[in-house]
């Protein structure tokens, strides 16, 4: 992994963490999903004319992934209303890459050095210890299912859009025509599970809703370009740093709770983070 690409894949972790606490922000979590997803969909329309139009495989990626992608955004959505940004994030986001190596190193997909791998074990090690507190602090436990729901569907999209954007050849196109597809199937879900309860309402949750949803645009687009470059196994784990992001955003912002088991998990995290890139 070059310079270039570790630090494209870090920006785009705080842009992630950054779209996450906008959505969290919101009384109505599934609405800010929605709109985030709509944002991304007219961003998506927005590059189409500079854009190639996907050719013969690529359509079965990216349908593919456009409902993997849905299945994300319902999960999340839902763990979000029962915890806390530093708990559902680092459970949702950590388990990702597990998963994902499991899997690259399963179907050989990818050549993963030494150092690689044992960043990647530290980088699962210091989530498992930052969602531990989960069963000690009274929290709702229900939130655990739904954020692996959501990991289990980031390992899905994660190698699905790293190979089909490696098929199409154009990362910025393919991202322009995933997020069209994850808005068409997301947005008739959750209207029907809902209702217009979903609906936004008011300037200023649009406004929140797209510059959240310009944020996870720009982040995703560089992580497929990232993962056409680089192991899609290192990339996925490496972006998780942007846990570190969230927990200090859900302080900051939220007030969540740092007690030393968080502050544990941050270096430990940090510690993966370095063994990746080294």
């Amino acid at each position: 992994m070059t310079g270039l690409v570790f630090s494209s894949v870090m920006f785009a972790a705080v842009l992630h963490a950054s779209w996450n606490a906008l959505v969290k922000t919101g009384q109505n979590k599934q609405s800010g999903m929605l709109l985030l997803t709509l944002a991304h969909g007219f961003f998506g329309l927005c590059i189409l004319p500079f854009v190639p139009v996907p050719q013969g495989a690529a359509w079965l990626w990216l349908t593919a992934s456009g409902l993997i992608h849905m299945f994300y955004q319902l999960f999340l959505g839902f763990a979000y209303e029962r915890g806390d940004l530093s708990r559902v994030y680092p459970i949702a986001r950590g388990a990702a890459p597990l998963i994902v190596l499991i899997i690259s190193l399963g179907f050989g997909i990818d050549t993963l050095r030494g150092m690689d791998l044992l960043g990647i074990l530290v980088l699962g090690l210091g989530i498992v210890l930052m969602a531990h507190g989960v069963f000690r602090s009274g929290e709702d436990r229900r939130l655990i299912p739904l954020a692996l729901g959501s990991a289990a569907a980031t390992a899905g999209y994660s190698l699905v859009d790293g190979l089909g954007a490696r098929v199409m050849g154009d990362a910025l196109a393919y991202v322009a025509w995933l997020l069209i597809f994850s808005a068409v199937f997301y947005t008739p879900v959750i209207l029907a599970l809902r209702g217009r309860s979903v609906l936004p309402r008011g300037g200023g949750q649009i406004a929140l809703g797209l510059l959240a949803g310009f944020a996870s645009f720009i982040a995703y687009a560089i992580v497929v370009w990232a993962m056409t470059v680089a192991p899609i196994a290192l990339v996925t784990a490496l972006r998780e740093s942007s846990i570190l992001f969230a927990m200090l955003l859900g302080w900051f912002f939220f007030k969540d709770t740092m007690g030393p088991t968080k502050i544990l998990a941050g270096l430990v995290i940090v510690a993966g983070v370095v063994l990746t890139r080294f």
